[in-house]
C-alpha cells in the first residue's frame, strides 16, 4: 500500500513543501531515498522504536520511503513523525484518512515522545502558501506557528496521540493566538543607573533614533559596556513585520521560548571576541544564520572590538551596507538577512590608557598605532557615531543626583521615528540609516554656510563619500529628534563632532 503526507524543508530563511511517500510491498529492506542526510537516515531505528512503543511494528518487507522531490537535500531530525505516520499506514496497522490533509514535522524519541523542532513559523507560512491548511507539530512548538492566520495548528506530546486524532479517535482543538507578541517583563537595566557621561548618552539617542551604528572608545572601566547593556531600553518595539522577520530568523535558530509566538524585543547579541567568521555571518554544511542575523532588526554589540579577528571583522563591511549577507559556497547560496545595529567598543591603546586624563600610558607609539590599525578604515568608515568615553570624575560618580530615565530617552526616539515614518512610509519601515542616494539628497539638503562647514570637516579629517552621507544622515536625525523639518547649522556641527576618530593614521 502507498500511503503519503506532507513535511518542510528548511533553507535559509524559506521553507518549502516536502512530499513523504511510503510503499511496503515484497522484499525484506528498507530503503529512504530522496537526498536525505544521516540524520534523516537515523530516523528509521527512532522510528522503529516508537512504533513498538504503541503496539504497532516496523514492517520486515521491502519499505520504500521518498522524500519528494528528489533533487532537494533534506536536512534535519524533523522527518520522524510523518516517516513514522506514513509507515504505520502504508503498512495497514492503522487507517488514518485524513493524513494526506496535513503537514506533520516532529522529532522522536524513542518512547515516541515528540521532541520540539526548528523553523516552525516558516513551516506554516510554507503550508498556507500551497493551500494547507492543517499542519500537526509537537506541543512545544504549536504557539509558534499558530500565529499564521488561515491555518489550524495542532499541537501533539507522542506519536499515539498523533494517531490516535489522525485515526478520529480523539479531538484537538487548533491553538489559537489572541495576542500574538508577548511583552517580556521591563529590564532593570536604565541609563538613570549612568552617572555623567553626557556626551555617550546622547550619541544612544541620536543612533537609536536613526538606527546608526556607534563606536565607544574610551580606557577601561570608563563605563562603555554599561552604556551597551542599557541601550536597548531605549529601542522602539519591533512593529508586526519586524516581529514576523525577527521571529522567523530566531526559529530557524530554534531560539524561539516555549509557549511564544512572535519576539516583540529587538535581539541583542554579545558574541565573544573568540568568535568564527562563519559563527558571526552565518553558514556551515547545513547554512544556519550567524550572529549578524540573529540581532537582525535589533542590536549586534561587539565588545573589544580590536580582540575580534581580522577576518571576522572585514566579512561584516559588505552587511553593514547591504542588509543582508549572501553566503556562496559549492553546494549551495543562500541569503539572510542582516539590518543590525552595530555598536562597538575598544580601548585607545593595549594597556587601555591612551590619552588617559590621570594615568600614563605604557604603550610606544608604535604599539598605539598597531593596535588602532587593527580596525580598518573601510569598517570605520561605515560606522556612523565615534564617542570617546571618558572616566567620571569621583565627585560626580559619588553625587547621587537623579538622571534621566530611559523611559524619557525612549519618548524622544519614538517622536522621531514617527517623523521618519512619515517621510519615508511606515510600510517601508526605513529609518534615516537606511536612506538610499536621492532620498539622502532630497530629505538632507544643507544651506550655503552648513556646506561651507561640512566641506572644511572633510578637508580636514580626510572624509570619504561614504562619510560625507553618513555625516548628512546623523545631521538629519539629530534635526528629527528637535522635531526640526530643516537641518540647522548646530545639528550638522554635532553630527560632525562624532567623527573624531577619522584621522589619516587610522587603518587603512
Amino acid at each position: 500500500m502507498l500511503a503519503k503526507t506532507y513535511g518542510c524543508s528548511i533553507f535559509g530563511v524559506q521553507a518549502s513543501l516536502i512530499t513523504i511517500e511510503t510503499q511496503v510491498g515484497q522484499g525484506s529492506k528498507c530503503h529512504l531515498v530522496g537526498l536525505p542526510d544521516s540524520t534523516i537516515k537515523e530516523a528509521i531505528l527512532r522510528v522503529e522504536s516508537s512504533i513498538k512503543q504503541m503496539g504497532c511494528f516496523f514492517p520486515r518487507r521491502k519499505v520504500i520511503i521518498n522524500l519528494a522531490p528528489a533533487n532537494v537535500r533534506k536536512e534535519g531530525s524533523a522527518y520522524d513523525l510523518p516517516i513514522a505516520l506514513s509507515v504505520i499506514q502504508a503498512s495497514e496497522q492503522v487507517h488514518m484518512p485524513s493524513l494526506d490533509q496535513f503537514v506533520i514535522m516532529g522529532e522522536l524519541a524513542l518512547d515516541g515522545i515528540l521532541r520540539p523542532i526548528k523553523g516552525a513559523l516558516p513551516i506554516a507560512l510554507e503550508a498556507r502558501k500551497n493551500g494547507i491548511q492543517k499542519i500537526i507539530l509537537p506541543k512545544s512548538n504549536a504557539h509558534e506557528a499558530a500565529f499564521v492566520e488561515g491555518i489550524s495548528v495542532f499541537g501533539m506530546e507522542s506519536l499515539s496521540e498523533t494517531v490516535q486524532f489522525l485515526r478520529g479517535k480523539t479531538i484537538h482543538r487548533a491553538i489559537t493566538m489572541e495576542n500574538p507578541f508577548n511583552p517580556k517583563p521591563k529590564s532593570s537595566l536604565d541609563f538613570d543607573q549612568v552617572q555623567g557621561q553626557l556626551m555617550a548618552k546622547r550619541a544612544f539617542e541620536i543612533a537609536a533614533a536613526g538606527a546608526h551604528n556607534l563606536l565607544l572608545i574610551g580606557p577601561p572601566g570608563a563605563g562603555k559596556t554599561m552604556l551597551a547593556k542599557r541601550f536597548p531600553s531605549i529601542l522602539p518595539p519591533l512593529l508586526l513585520e519586524e516581529a514576523m522577520e525577527t521571529t522567523i530568523v530566531h526559529s530557524i535558530a530554534g531560539k524561539i521560548p516555549d509557549q511564544h509566538a512572535l519576539l516583540s524585543q529587538r535581539p541583542y547579541r554579545a558574541p565573544h571576541h573568540s568568535i568564527s567568521a562563519t559563527a558571526l555571518i552565518g553558514g556551515g554544511s547545513n547554512p544556519q544564520p550567524g550572529e549578524i542575523t540573529l540581532a537582525h532588526n535589533g542590536v549586534l554589540f561587539l565588545d573589544e572590538l580590536p580582540e575580534f579577528s581580522k577576518h571576522a571583522l572585514e566579512v561584516m563591511r559588505q552587511p553593514l551596507e547591504d542588509r543582508n549577507v549572501f553566503i556562496s559556497r559549492a553546494r549551495y547560496a543562500v541569503e539572510f538577512p542582516a539590518n543590525f545595529m552595530l555598536i562597538a567598543s575598544m580601548n585607545p591603546c593595549p594597556c587601555g590608557y591612551y590619552n588617559h586624563p590621570e594615568k600614563d600610558c605604557t604603550c610606544g607609539a608604535e604599539v598605539v598605532k598597531r593596535y588602532l590599525n587593527k580596525i580598518s578604515g573601510p569598517l570605520l568608515d561605515r560606522i556612523d557615531l565615534h564617542v570617546e568615553v571618558l572616566p567620571v570624575p569621583f565627585d560626580e560618580l559619588h553625587e547621587q543626583k537623579a538622571n534621566e530615565k530611559s523611559e524619557a530617552i525612549l519618548h524622544r526616539v519614538q517622536k522621531a521615528r514617527e517623523m521618519q515614518f512619515l517621510r519615508f512610509g511606515k510600510k517601508n519601515h526605513a529609518t534615516n540609516a537606511l536612506m538610499d542616494g536621492p532620498n539622502t539628497g532630497r530629505y538632507c539638503q544643507l544651506d550655503h554656510e552648513a556646506e561651507q562647514l561640512l566641506k572644511r570637516a572633510m578637508h580636514r579629517l580626510s572624509l570619504s563619500a561614504r562619510a560625507y552621507d553618513r555625516i548628512r544622515k546623523v545631521a538629519r536625525t539629530i534635526a528629527d529628534l528637535a522635531q526640526s523639518e530643516t537641518i540647522k547649522i548646530e545639528h550638522l556641527t554635532e553630527a560632525i563632532a562624532y567623527r573624531s576618530l577619522d584621522r589619516e593614521n587610522w587603518g587603512g
